[in-house]
């Protein structure tokens, strides 16, 4: 674990689809935080930095270099059924592999590709974290 992680700075709430996704990133994970904020220039060159709220905005990139076609099978269901994450609109909980459980929503599409339909990969997922699950 980092000194600090996104879990200190998110708040408590509830998922959308009340259950979890497990099936830990495997290769490069990436982390990106940004605010809600924009900067204003003027013709004299000077800026003025608006800060809309003081909360961070996380998103995390998970690779799955490697799926068996039950695990596939798993991210695909839950990518497209329409009681569970219905594409990039509901939000579950997920076991992101710091020892924290997060509440995230897909933020990109979902491609599968793979030498053998029983081996697939799925790779540059992207997922809004909304918040957390009290550890």
């Amino acid at each position: 674990m980092a000194a600090k992680e996104m879990y200190d700075f998110l708040s408590t709430i509830t998922a959308d689809y009340d259950a979890l996704l497990g099936i830990l990133p495997q290769g490069v994970v990436t982390e990106e935080s940004q605010k809600n904020q924009i900067v204003h220039l003027g013709v004299d060159g000077s800026e003025e930095r608006i800060s809309f709220n003081t909360t961070p905005i996380f998103y995390i990139t998970i690779y799955w270099n490697s799926l068996s076609e039950s695990d596939s099978g798993i991210i695909f269901d839950w990518y497209n059924d329409t009681v569970k994450a219905n594409g990039i609109q509901r939000s579950f909980k997920y076991a992101y592999g710091d020892g924290h459980t997060y509440v995230v929503r897909f933020d990109s599409k979902i491609t599968r590709s793979g030498k053998l339909v029983s081996q697939y990969g799925i790779k540059g997922v992207k997922l809004k974290v909304l918040g957390r699950i009290s550890d």
